[in-house]
């Protein structure tokens, strides 16, 4: 976060550490392993990271796994995969089951010293209880149980006596309190269900929100740094380090989250979409997760500067446009990406006096804007395929590319002249007959006539097949980004069922032994990326990372 200087919790921080309040800055990432991590995780990867790298600290990854029901070793893989790609290092690995033992250890506290008690109301009937934003909640007649019949349920819960929902700890606090969130939250439910790390060791697990603040504690997390939404939850977090009595007492700072327009960020929505098949798994690259975006050609390059360049305010959740994500994604490649020419709609073209069976190859540079990465050689022959698109048979004015009797340059090669459109029974356009001017010839200097359009293309005869992946935004309202529902639809109701466009079509012969993850920029196209998913011996499969152009400027 070097490139922020100025935001409040940098400010907090170095204030702390001028003061002697800590000797050393330790943060800490704590995701919970029910899901992938999308771009909002993203940002506080980088806000907690960043900030500790930045003061010479220290960054635990933890994953908080306390509700083994939706929780699975496959996400705890994906998030360290994840954190790893952004280029982060965490200084430990931990889990909130490390520490279930010291936590049910706190929750005998609390009860031993009149803070908590066990209750056998069911969950809609707490819900009912707890009252609302206007009314205070009412007591469970179960809050004034004795502490040694508190403390013999819940050793009996912890047995494993009562089935699920049977019976729950709750802290005892206010039930009065205009907080909501300090009306005698549940703090421990039974769950006889079998966890990812721990096994059937326990079949009472705690809540998030009573196990959160003592793992910050136990680890002596200096500053426990999430999003506004837990804001309205800091006074339970600094009650439970209170009455816990724990040794060190964390700070709880808010910052907004982040969010992309014309998507969702819940990961219960986001999976949800994978569940039902309207997307290809949490990698898809239509998803807002870190690992869609790397399928699709992301690179964490861009996705850090663009988190560093949407700042680190107090503010709510807001909606980026993904045009600002796209711009960073564009800088970062323009100089690292091949150039090279993909059919994405091929129509063949024959050079009727082109020499039969002459192959010539053709020097083009790989990128010119880095003219370090070299040359490359791509072949010229008779046959050749340009997109369907860049001829039309009666063009309208100001129309530059291919018709009847227009010439038109091909990229790193020469001038041709439509003189022929071929037709299939139905009238379709199959095939183009042109003539070539061999004076014209790129790199030779020919300044006889100028010609308006040029065209990329590929030789047909060692053209490779290639299927490429087009993407529009998955949800088509862009004001589904935050995640409500309206007019009594749903988010799966804007799903965009054109989100993914196919293509077959070519690409140059010297790509075929493209390997995942190599990325390259389409003439005329925009940037693509061979998916890690397909075998590329079969056929390279392309994603499309972004076009080449946007409006967006950055201020």
């Amino acid at each position: 976060m070097e490139n922020n200087a100025s935001n409040f919790i940098r400010s907090i921080i170095k204030e702390d550490l001028e003061n002697g309040k800590h000797a050393k800055v330790i943060t800490r990432f704590p995701p919970e392993p029910n899901g992938y991590l999308h771009i909002g995780h993203a940002k506080s990867i980088i806000i907690n990271f960043g900030l500790a790298d930045d003061f010479g600290g220290e960054t635990n990854l933890r994953f908080d796994d306390t509700n083994p029901l939706k929780e699975d070793q496959e996400y705890v893989d994906a998030i360290k995969k994840d954190v790893e790609w952004l280029g982060f290092e965490w200084e430990n690995l931990r889990f909130a089951s490390d520490y279930f033992e010291e936590m049910y250890e706190r929750a005998v506290l609390l009860i031993k010293k009149g803070k908590a008690y066990v209750d056998d109301l069911t969950a809609d009937e707490i819900r009912e209880y707890r009252g609302t934003l206007t009314e205070p909640g009412k007591e469970s007649p179960y809050r004034n149980r004795s502490i040694e019949e508190n403390l013999d349920l819940f050793d009996r819960m912890r047995k494993g006596e009562f089935e699920n929902g049977q019976k729950v700890l709750r802290a005892k606090i206010d039930m009065s309190s205009p907080n909501i969130n300090l009306r005698d939250p549940v703090i421990y439910r039974v769950s006889h269900t079998t966890h990812h790390n721990t096994g059937d060791t326990w079949c009472i697990y705690p809540m998030y929100a009573f196990a959160h603040p003592l793992e910050d504690a136990i680890e002596g997390v200096t500053h426990s740094l999430c999003t506004t939404e837990f804001e309205d939850q800091r006074p339970l977090y600094d009650w439970v380090v209170a009455e816990c009595e724990m040794e060190n007492t964390p700070r709880q700072i808010e910052f907004g989250r982040l969010g992309l327009i014309n998507t969702v960020m819940s990961k219960r929505k986001l999976k949800q979409l994978v569940d039902e098949g309207y997307v290809d798994g949490w990698d898809d690259p239509r998803m807002p997760t870190i690992s869609g975006l790397r399928r699709k050609g992301y690179t964490p390059e861009a996705i850090v500067a663009f988190v560093k360049e949407t700042g680190v305010s107090k503010g709510g959740a807001s909606a980026v446009d993904t045009a600002m994500l796209e711009h960073f994604v564009r800088e970062d490649l323009k100089m690292k990406a091949p150039r090279t020419m993909g059919i994405l709609d091929p129509l063949k073209v024959v050079i009727t006096n082109y020499p039969e069976g002459e192959v010539e190859m053709l020097d083009a540079e790989i990128n010119p804007e880095n003219p370090e990465m070299g040359m490359r050689k791509i072949p010229f022959s008779r046959e050749i395929y340009v997109e369907r698109d860049d001829f039309m048979e009666n063009p309208p004015n100001k129309y530059f590319r291919l018709f009847p009797g227009n010439e038109v340059r091909l990229k790193h090669a020469y001038f041709i002249k439509c003189e022929d459109v071929i037709k299939d029974a139905d009238g379709n356009v199959v095939e183009l007959h042109c003539t070539y001017d061999p004076e014209t010839k790129s790199g030779t200097g020919f300044t006889g006539r100028k010609v308006k359009g040029t065209l990329h293309w590929v030789e047909a005869t060692q053209a490779v097949p290639a299927e490429f992946r087009l993407y529009e935004p998955l949800i088509k309202d862009a004001d589904m980004a935050s995640d409500e529902e309206s007019e009594g639809k749903t988010f799966l109701d804007y799903v965009n069922q054109d989100s993914l466009i196919v293509k077959q079509g070519y690409i140059e012969p010297n790509m075929k032994d493209a390997k995942a993850q190599d990325k390259f920029q389409f003439f005329r196209h925009g940037y693509f990326n061979v998916d890690p998913k397909h075998p590329t011996d079969e056929k390279i499969v392309f994603n499309e990372i972004v076009s080449l152009k946007s409006s967006f400027k950055l201020k």
